[in-house]
């Protein structure tokens, strides 16, 4: 089995204040986005983990839940503890969606679905600090991971940028274009929730009506204080979440 090189290279230290769940979880996890233990790979039931690692069942039991609820492993009742495939996690910089998941080791690719001058709607002229119905681009793209859509990104932006066109969107992240178009990027104001998907977007990211989405919307400043691109995004909940540092002040 896949797994076993992994648990036989992991060191319990019982003298550590990291709880022992912890480690053991924390091995398997960069196991599991280091590729070593691929995915559907089936796991051991706890009982033969616990006497293979010198650990307590409870202990096994809750590593296994922690990657359980991270969406690293699925169990199924009389079928087993199963790997699926890590979801994507982004941390919350100022980087587009596909820079981050290149440099994740990823495979981006990019369908854009429009890519119009429109006039500004009441709130996206708001959010551009444009006079109401002011022309701008509007691009909408479905942006997939390793083959499968995670997410559905609607930006718009001031009509005078330029280089946004279809087939440079499709082969470049959108921040890569705008820094390309001497454009300095500098601050961003984002908002991040969650709601269902509606039948469109469930269609799009080849989810079912009413999945979880995470949403998130972006205005973003160069350094001059310019609100040069203000986004609204979908992502599919079980494929992507964001990351988030905090540190004491």
């Amino acid at each position: 089995m896949p797994v076993d090189p992994v648990l036989r290279s992991l060191v319990i230290d019982r003298s550590s204040p990291v709880p022992l769940y912890f480690q053991l979880a924390r091995h398997l996890e960069h196991a599991i986005d280091a590729g070593e233990v691929p995915p559907d790979t089936m796991l051991s039931n706890e009982i033969q983990l616990a006497a293979e690692l010198g650990l307590s069942r409870p202990t096994v039991r809750r590593a296994m839940q922690y990657l359980v609820d991270k969406g690293l492993l699925v169990r199924r009742r009389g079928v087993g503890t199963r790997v699926v495939r890590p979801g994507v996690r982004r941390p919350l910089e100022l980087t587009s969606l596909h820079d981050d998941l290149a440099a994740g080791g990823r495979s981006p690719t990019t369908r854009v679905l429009s890519n119009s001058i429109e006039p500004a709607p009441p709130d996206v002229a708001h959010r551009l600090a444009l006079p109401p119905h002011a022309s701008t681009i509007c691009l909408v793209r479905l942006r997939s991971a390793d083959g499968r859509p995670i997410a559905r990104l609607t930006n718009w932006l001031p009509a005078d940028l330029g280089g946004l066109t279809t087939p440079a969107l499709e082969e470049h992240g959108l921040y890569s274009l705008i820094r390309a178009a001497g454009v300095m990027l500098h601050a961003a104001h984002q908002t991040i929730g969650a709601r269902t998907a509606t039948a469109e977007e469930a269609r799009l990211l080849g989810e079912h009506r009413g999945a979880a989405l995470l949403t998130m919307s972006r205005q973003t400043f160069d350094d001059r204080g310019r609100v040069v691109e203000f986004g609204t995004h979908v992502y599919v909940a079980s494929r992507y979440s964001f990351e988030l540092s905090l540190r004491r002040p």
